[in-house]
């Protein structure tokens, strides 16, 4: 089931004193960071709410499936809670997919935050239930996010203008104009839906896609095999954040051009989205135009309701 273009839910515009929730549906996290973010989003004029059990820790997972799946559907039915934003990423929320009441979401949206590993809960719930999802900073790297961070992300919750969005450093791989939503995010994440229920398509869509520590060949074998399943027939663009640790990027550019040659779409790289220094907020699931000669990335609606 894919409702994206067919149901886009906006959720309620977050004003100042709105609590935001958090959950962490994937890893465990240094409880100190945590303090340092959580710091931050209150200084950024939102109230918090923190249940003692984010804290569990079953292995590398910050409690076992049931236990991470149960948290993320009971923030979404709280009627006090306004927003959610994730502690962490780092590896689980493919665990949690089929635990997870898409019914619900539906039922209560509300703007929810997350990127990395938590891509997969992202892509899911855009398209699963509708609503527009939130691929920026998670509590963990709010604790020490530069004012352009915090700022875009405040933007893209708690504004009633359209965000537009260019790249520090733009390097244009494929030139041309698309229009399209926006998905995607995290692509080791979106490599593993592969051959799941939760896999995605991007006909007709604008992909963002961003990564860390993932040698060259591995990126190459990645994009080999989600062309090869059929993933980006159709796409209409491709957006490219930051690739930390995955060696120079010219490299990283050509994989992209060698796989992407004979699909016609516009491709935009040097976006400052994903785990470098910068992290700019990204609403998922909201329609918008790929312009490679503006360097622009513009969304046609607020991506919240007030």
């Amino acid at each position: 089931m894919d409702l994206l273009n067919q149901q886009t839910i906006r959720p309620p515009r977050l004003k100042p004193g709105d609590t935001i929730g958090v959950v962490a549906p994937a890893g465990p996290f240094d409880p100190k960071i945590f303090a340092q973010g959580l710091s931050t989003v209150e200084s950024m004029g939102f109230r918090t709410r923190v249940s003692d059990e984010i804290f569990e820790k079953t292995g590398y997972l910050a409690g076992n499936d049931a236990h991470r799946a149960r948290l993320v559907n009971r923030l979404f039915k709280d009627p006090a809670i306004n927003a959610i934003v994730c502690a962490r990423g780092g590896f689980g929320s493919l665990r949690i997919l089929p635990l997870v009441d898409f019914d619900v979401i539906r039922e209560n949206p509300k703007v929810f935050i997350g990127f990395s590993d938590i891509t997969a809960l992202l892509t899911s719930i855009t398209t699963r239930s509708g609503l527009v999802s939130f691929h920026g900073p998670v509590v963990t790297t709010l604790a020490k996010a530069p004012e352009i961070t915090r700022n875009t992300l405040l933007g893209a919750i708690s504004s009633d203008r359209p965000l537009e969005v260019q790249p520090a450093n733009g390097v244009v791989i494929q030139a041309g104009r698309a229009q399209g939503p926006l998905i995607g995010g995290n692509l080791t994440t979106l490599c593993h839906l592969l051959g799941t229920p939760f896999e995605l398509r991007f006909k007709h869509r604008i992909l963002l896609l961003e990564d860390r520590g993932e040698a060259i060949y591995r990126i190459d074998r990645m994009l080999f095999q989600m062309k090869l399943a059929g993933c980006f027939d159709g796409i209409a663009g491709l957006v490219l954040g930051s690739f930390e640790g995955c060696g120079s990027l010219d490299a990283v550019f050509q994989v992209f051009e060698e796989h992407f040659r004979d699909i016609s779409a516009p491709i935009l790289a040097g976006f400052d989205v994903g785990h470098g220094e910068q992290n700019l907020t990204m609403p998922l699931g909201i329609e918008a135009t790929l312009d490679t000669d503006r360097q622009l990335l513009s969304f046609s609606q607020p991506a919240t309701i007030g």
